[in-house]
């Protein structure tokens, strides 16, 4: 994926972590038990962290083009927040429990996108 896409993907993710964080400050409170407004605050907090890690990834891959691992952090990166935060959002609006054992899943992608970030840079820059 070229640098262009880690950038709009970043940008876009962080946007749609801002609205998601608007909706449940404004739209879910009060309509959702403590526990599942928590879950679901909680996905939207990684959810932007991991949006700018995005960014930052996507500008390490142009300042060292030759870092070709970076490319496998920004592919985590997104799984990672779909997978966790995408889980913590359906679990929260539906109740549904089966969508809980997804977020450690998307939990390990992300701690895997950090190592691979650390791993690249060690070893390429």
């Amino acid at each position: 994926m070229p640098v262009k896409a880690f950038l709009i993907s970043g940008a876009l993710l962080a946007g749609t972590g801002v609205i998601l964080g608007a909706f449940a400050s404004h739209g879910l409170k009060g309509r959702l038990d403590a526990n599942l407004l928590s879950a679901f605050q909680t996905g939207v907090h990684y959810h932007l962290l991991h949006a700018l890690a995005l960014l930052l990834v996507a500008v390490l891959m142009q300042q060292f083009p030759e870092a070709t691992g970076l490319k496998w952090t920004g592919f985590a990166f997104i799984a990672g927040i779909l997978l966790f935060s995408g889980s913590l959002y359906l679990l929260a609006t539906t109740g549904v429990r089966w969508f809980g054992p997804i977020t450690p899943l998307g939990g390990l992608i992300l701690i895997g996108g950090w190592l691979w970030l650390a791993w690249s840079c060690w070893r390429q820059l």
